[in-house]
């Protein structure tokens, strides 16, 4: 006996070993457990975990069977086919379920009723972390869990590797991405015919010029090169483009969702089995929006004129693309209506907030798109990320921290990329020293976990997917540290020129609603979904019956169980825990029922169904006019037969509003937008909680504030070039802010050609005569710089300085003097210097002249007899004037008692007696000569 029953236990034994071997090869990337494990016949069996109280705890660890296990399989029907005691009164149950077929669910929750039982659950298995194989998964920062680097943490890493335990992603999943097309041949993506993960896709770009490929659009989505040259730009088509490489986009975005996972090559993508779209939008210098649309229509299956069908419809658009919106309309009526087609086909766009610093791009910022901002690695806003309430999550962008020239860039969103400056080269990847930074990098992050929250419940709708995205981002933003107090805390974009260009602290109105979480999204993912089909007809005062058997649960799941409560009030719910419940309908006001629907691994959604009257809603004021820049009103909202009074209000249908419409608080406090909207008037609307389907609108119409004017005085004015000021006064009005800047043709402060002016408005000419001579002062109003008002100025020179001298002319005999004087006009600098005959001062042989103007007569007659006094002004050496001078030998007479009667000597009498002299003079010294020497008189 013992040996028959050992030898059935050995074979038993060796069934079980064969039947679960053979059955399930172990692969640690699978993450879906079916509890279900085929034993030696192949039938179906449970492996349970259960807790036992009383009888059960007293067991020897490691003996087979105890009795009190036997017995519970016996009360259970089942088959027992193998046991084990864990600890003291926990046990493992191999069993085949009572019922061929039974779900574990069904046969756990009648373990949990068995009044011996503690707990029951599924006894599952448990892999290691799921790590890829590729060499290069050790840069992608982002993918990973938080870790500390010397560097910082990187609390934005989005826990790939936590969600990649659960699911992996499905081959059922298609991720279109709208881009400059893909590169099928790197090895890291690569086609499906050739064991990749790219689909054929499509090329949209229509302009033979921008698609860069040598034709339009075509079945042919790879990337042939985006670059553009100076000979572009200087084109009419490329007028404006930026001069650079090809970018390689498409395949960027694309290597982040779906490089190809542990084929030990490159990286890593987020989702590791699903499909990518290649749509091809983009190419030299960006794409048009007649040509995104209509990709984005074909994407999710609706035929587009002249494009084939597509044959594998996206569930997810990822559109790492945008341009910067205008005041005039946000968000374009024909993108509203494009993404309002792909919601009713449960096909999510994400799309990038944009890389300006200010408010979120187009599409990002469309009402059903989830935009992603961009992070760096501590989770604060990265400097160029834009910002605003139309961000759903944010994700990693890259950051480098350091700024020194040619140091790495340390955290880089490392991805598949080519090195071909225009045409295609190498397939490679992008790292620290060719790195790769931008919000377009954070949508596609979110695009990937999305495609694996759609793994686990291809049931989500878009709603449903953005709302539990928003539940499973990790919260609350880090705040920056105390030490470093520069960095700020982000602010909604009050304009488009609002630019916050530099890295501050998160807020969720700013950013989202937190970081971007895979793991616990697709935890969020695997809660079920709860749906009530209310009846046609709802009769006050009659029973009505509502189902919510259409509820479904995640993958590899079942609903476990259904509650319904009434959210207020106290109604009387028959059939209250089960998927079909009846209550009475109010005969008057309403009453709202709350379905719980929980599944099989705990976890739960609700749904709400309002029954009696319908919900009323009101507003007050109906109607009111602010001014743009400074106005504001509240809005008091009333809700009616509904237990929830609360609201959420909208501007124009945006939640919340934005800068350009005006934007409105939850407590219904609406600010008007900076400037004026196109059109100026905006609708206010409060949204029922309760019921969304009712609403209530007020209509609100923005004005321009008054226009501020500027007035400058004098409105002219003429100054002299080198002395000239005036004193300029503005007049400022229609603003309390009545300051104004001043200019000079054009140039604030002016300089010295122009002439200067000072913050009081004291304008000063420049020294010399500018040209033109007219210059134009400016005083510009700091409330609105677009205000101004001006003055003109006309510069003139001095007159020509003018100097003259008197006497103008005068005889003199020699040795005697006269006093001249010089006078200077035209100038505050009356000195001058004198000369004789151009010699200044003058010399023995012509006359000398001092500094104060007395000319003194040389001894002889010069020869000629005339000279030229001549006065020349300090101030300006080229003016002088001249006096002439007549010298004259004086007149000798004779002396009284004279011989020869007396009268005056004639001239040639004169000269011979002078030269007479000379004679005896030489004659007396050469006699003295002769004596010095020695030598006697003859």
């Amino acid at each position: 006996m013992f040996k028959r029953v050992m030898l059935a236990a050995l074979i038993g034994l060796i069934g079980t070993a064969i039947g679960v071997v053979g059955s399930r090869e172990f692969n640690p990337i699978a993450r879906h457990f079916d509890a279900s494990v085929p034993g030696a016949s192949d039938a179906p069996t449970h492996r349970l975990i259960v807790k036992l109280h009383g009888a059960g705890s007293v067991a020897a660890i490691g003996k087979p069977t105890s009795d009190p296990v036997t017995a519970l399989a016996g009360r259970m029907h089942f088959g027992l086919r193998t046991s084990r005691l864990v600890v003291p009164g926990l046990h493992m149950m191999e069993v085949t379920p009572a019922v061929t077929g039974e779900d574990i669910s069904v046969s756990l929750a009648r373990l949990r009723a068995d009044p011996q039982v503690e707990y029951a659950e599924v006894d599952q298995r448990r892999f290691p972390h799921a790590t890829p194989n590729d060499p290069l998964f050790t840069g992608q920062w982002y993918l990973q869990n938080t870790v500390s680097t010397a560097n910082g943490s990187t609390l934005s890493a989005v826990n790939a590797q936590g969600a990649w335990d659960i699911t992996t992603g499905s081959a059922s999943v298609v991720i279109a991405d709208l881009d400059t097309g893909i590169r099928y041949d790197h090895p890291d993506l690569l086609a499906l015919a050739n064991g990749g993960r790219l689909l054929p896709g499509y090329d949209f770009v229509s302009d033979v010029t921008v698609a860069n490929d040598g034709d339009g659009r075509d079945a042919d989505a790879s990337d042939p090169g985006d670059w553009v040259t100076s000979a572009d730009a200087a084109t009419a088509r490329f007028t404006g483009c930026t001069v650079e490489n090809s970018s390689w986009h498409g395949t960027r975005t694309a290597g982040i969702m779906a490089a190809i996972a542990n084929n030990g090559v490159g990286i890593s993508g987020l989702t590791q089995a699903g499909l990518i779209l290649p749509v091809r939008v983009l190419g030299k210098c960006g794409g048009f929006d007649s040509d995104i649309m209509a990709a984005m229509l074909w994407a999710a299956g609706i035929d587009v004129a002249g494009v084939p069908h597509n044959t594998h419809p996206a569930r997810l658009i990822n559109m790492s693309l945008g341009g910067t919106p205008n005041a005039a309309d946000v968000c374009p009526a024909q993108y509203q209506d494009v993404i309002r087609q792909l919601a009713a086909r449960n096909v999510l766009v994400v799309a990038s907030a944009g890389n300006e610093g200010g408010p979120v791009d187009v599409p990002a910022n469309c009402p059903g798109v989830a935009g992603v901002g961009g992070l760096r690695h501590i989770g604060t806003k990265v400097g160029y990320s834009n910002v605003g309430t139309e961000i759903l999550v944010s994700a990693p962008a890259g950051n480098c921290v350091n700024t020194g020239a040619g140091q790495p860039c340390l955290f880089s969103i490392d991805t598949t990329v080519n090195n071909g400056s225009q045409s295609p080269g190498v397939n490679t990847y992008t790292d620290q020293l060719n790195y790769n930074i931008g919000t377009s990098f954070s949508a596609p992050i979110v695009t990937g976990i999305a495609g694996l929250m759609l793994s686990v419940n291809p049931n989500l709708n878009v709603a449903q997917l953005m709302a539990r995205l928003q539940e499973g981002a990790t919260k609350p933003f880090p705040i920056a540290a105390p030490a470093t107090p520069a960095i700020p805390q982000c602010h909604v974009p009050g304009s488009l020129s609002d630019v916050q260009g530099s890295e501050c602290s998160c807020t969720t109105t700013t950013c989202g609603a937190g970081m971007a979480n895979a793991l616990g999204a697709v935890n969020a993912a695997l809660r079920p979904i709860a749906v009530i089909a209310p009846p046609a007809n709802v009769t006050p005062g009659q029973n009505v019956t509502l189902q919510a058997g259409g509820s479904t649960p995640a993958n590899g799941h079942t609903i476990a169980s259904y509650i319904w409560t009434a959210v207020c009030g106290n109604p009387s719910i028959q059939n209250a825990n089960t998927n079909s419940a009846t209550v009475t309908v109010p005969t008057s006001g309403s009453l709202t029922l709350r379905v719980t629907v929980t599944d099989d691994a705990g976890r739960q959604d609700t749904a709400d169904v309002l029954l009696g009257d319908p919900v009323g809603v009101s507003i007050t004021p109906l109607a009111t006019s602010l001014v743009a820049g400074t106005g504001t009103q509240s809005f008091v909202a009333a809700v009616g037969s509904a237990c929830n009074t609360a609201v959420t209000w909208q501007v124009n249908g945006i939640s919340g509003g934005n800068a350009a419409i005006g934007s409105i608080s939850a407590t219904g406090v609406y600010t008007a937008p900076a400037t004026l909207p196109s059109p100026a008037n905006v609708t206010v609307t409060a949204v029922s909680v309760a019921d969304t389907t009712k609403t209530a609108s007020a209509s609100v119409t923005i004005t321009a504030p008054p226009v501020i004017a500027v007035i400058v005085s004098p409105p002219s004015a003429s100054l002299v070039a080198g002395t000239g000021t005036q004193t300029f006064t503005a007049i400022v009005s229609n603003t309390a802010n009545t300051g104004v800047t001043w200019q000079v043709n054009g140039i604030a402060g002016g300089n010295a050609t122009v002439g200067t002016i000072t913050a009081a408005g004291l304008y000063t000419a420049p020294a010399t005569v500018p040209t033109p001579a007219n210059v134009t002062v400016t005083a510009v109003s700091v409330a609105d710089t677009t205000k101004s008002a001006t003055a003109s100025v006309t510069i003139t020179g001095l007159s020509p300085i003018g100097v003259s001298v008197a006497p103008s002319s005068v005889n003199l005999t020699s040795n005697s003097s006269q006093t001249f004087a010089a006078t200077v006009t035209n100038t505050t600098n009356t000195a001058v210097t004198w000369q004789v005959n151009g010699v200044v001062g003058g010399n023995a042989a012509v006359g000398t002249i001092s500094t104060a103007g007395v000319y003194t007569a040389p001894a002889a007659v010069p020869t000629p007899a005339n000279v030229t006094v001549t006065a020349v002004s300090v101030a300006d050496t080229t003016k002088n004037a001249t006096a002439t001078v007549t010298v004259t030998a004086p007149v000798v007479t004779q002396p009284p008692g004279g011989g020869g009667g007396g009268g005056t000597l004639d001239r040639m009498t004169l000269l011979a007696l002078a030269g007479l002299a000379a004679l005896a003079s030489r004659r007396r010294a050469a006699v003295w000569a002769r004596i010095r020497a020695g030598n006697a008189l003859e």
